[in-house]
């Protein structure tokens, strides 16, 4: 009950703030909007641009690491896209989209937060190795599926989809933080210590600047119809993704710090960006952002149990 205390509650209760905010009308739509494209676009992918650019990356990059996150990730996009496909009779381009509602955990905003609050700021350095890879493996699989989806109901030529899947990618401003932290890293640039001051300004209003905006933006998607393929999404997100992690993790008998990091980033509800893909493609929304709400509720207690089953 302590652990649940002293480093979940802290964190949902600014997500708290931010929803209470936006229900009591202190501040508007667009203003919580400007905040979390401020967070989504400028302060976030200059976190991970630090984080990526200052990792050491031989020390932080482990492959039974990757293999025991991103396993669970993919089964999890798998079992969303066929499941809404054949147990909820969703259309494909439906299916989709809530299949990357179960493959997208949100990494930064909870997995971070929690992961630092419970173990230190040591501890993130598999935290950010799973980062770097997130988006580009996230977007790059959800957009790649979507268009191969849309290129079959449409008859276009599949040849269109990679030039129409890297556009996405290369617009996604947390894949150019990375891209570009990852760049900085490998060729040993150095950049002047005003700048590097300026950058972690940045950085600090990152985390608790999203989490604000987040429960303001979760306001405005309260649950309405489609519970049960809401709760089919939790159950995935917050109980197979972990299971699979935690499962594969204890096989590769990986260490410590990076099982943690690892079963506590796939615990973690489906992020924000469920409900950005949900837009872009202008399907599933209202099932995208309900689970994101009740999941980043329910993750309250399931966050709590697999704290409790870690080393």
């Amino acid at each position: 009950m302590q652990a649940l205390l002293d480093i979940i509650l802290p964190v949902f209760l600014v997500v708290g703030f931010g929803y209470a905010v936006a229900w009591r009308g202190l501040l508007s739509e667009s203003s919580i909007d400007g905040l979390m494209t401020f967070t989504q676009n400028v302060a976030i992918p200059c976190l991970l641009f630090r984080a990526i650019w200052t990792l050491d990356i031989g020390d932080s990059f482990s492959v039974p690491l990757l293999i025991s996150f991103y396993s669970g990730s993919l089964t999890c996009f798998i079992v969303g896209l066929f499941g809404a496909r054949f147990l909820f009779k969703r259309d494909w381009q439906d299916a989709v989209v809530i299949g990357f509602t179960c493959l997208f955990a949100n990494s930064v905003l909870l997995g971070l937060a929690i992961t630092e609050r419970a173990f230190g700021l040591d501890a993130l350095s598999a935290n950010y190795a799973i980062i770097a890879f997130h988006s580009p493996f996230c977007y790059g699989l959800g957009i790649t599926v979507m268009e191969f989806v849309r290129a079959r109901e449409t008859r276009q030529p599949n040849r269109d989809v990679p030039l129409i899947v890297a556009k996405a990618m290369f617009r996604n401003a947390l894949v150019i933080g990375i891209a570009l932290g990852a760049a900085f890293n490998l060729l040993n640039i150095s950049l002047p210590g005003p700048f590097t001051d300026a950058l972690d300004m940045m950085v600090r209003t990152a985390l608790p600047a999203a989490l604000f905006a987040m429960g303001g933006v979760l306001y405005r998607y309260r649950p309405e119809g489609d519970m049960r393929i809401i709760l089919f999404v939790c159950a995935v997100s917050l109980l197979l993704h972990p299971a699979i992690t935690w499962s594969l993790g204890s096989a590769f008998a990986l260490e410590d710090s990076a099982f943690r990091s690892a079963v506590i980033t796939a615990a973690m509800a489906p992020g924000v960006n469920c409900y950005v893909f949900a837009n872009i493609y202008g399907r599933a929304r209202r099932v995208a952002a309900s689970s994101v709400l009740l999941a980043s509720a329910l993750s309250v207690l399931t966050t709590w149990l697999w704290l409790g089953t870690l080393p």
